[in-house]
Formats: C-alpha cells, sequence, structure tokens
C-alpha cells in the first residue's frame, strides 16, 4: 500500500513498537507521524518508512486538525504510542 497523508500505520521498530500512527507527509524515505498524545501535531515524528507496516484505513482530513480527534480517530487501533 502507498504511504499517504492520513494513512494509519503501525510501528515496528524504535522505543514506539507496536503503536499506531497516523502519516502527516512523506518526504522520500521518511513519513512524518504523530499520534496526538505522545507525539503531537506540534511535535511530530521522523520514521523512516520501513520502520512503518500499513494498515487499510486512511483517515479523513477533517479528523486530523487537533490533537483530540486523531486520539479520537485512533482508539478503535488501542494505540500503544
Amino acid at each position: 500500500m502507498e504511504f499517504v497523508r492520513g494513512l494509519v500505520v503501525r510501528s515496528l521498530a524504535g522505543h514506539d513498537k507496536g503503536g499506531f500512527f497516523t502519516i502527516l507527509e512523506v518526504n522520500g524515505k521518511f513519513a512524518l507521524i504523530c499520534d496526538g498524545k505522545c507525539r503531537s501535531l506540534e511535535k511530530p515524528k521522523k520514521k523512516k518508512m520501513i520502520h512503518l507496516s500499513a494498515t487499510s484505513t486512511v483517515l479523513p482530513d477533517s479528523s486530523m486538525k487537533t490533537n483530540r480527534e486523531i486520539r479520537k480517530a485512533l482508539q478503535p487501533f488501542g494505540t500503544a504510542g
């Protein structure tokens, strides 16, 4: 699956391993991810895409405007990040 803005991904490596995040931006081999809690919209995490596993869910832009909306959208995934 192609990595696009709003895609829900699971971290495969690092301190945030197993956590669910949403992609804010894709730059070459890297993606900026956030979960609305530990990694907020103001301080997203830059992570290599090889360390991310894509899900089949893409969040609409309307649910990615605030940290609270992102947390609420990721809640069904049981975020560990």
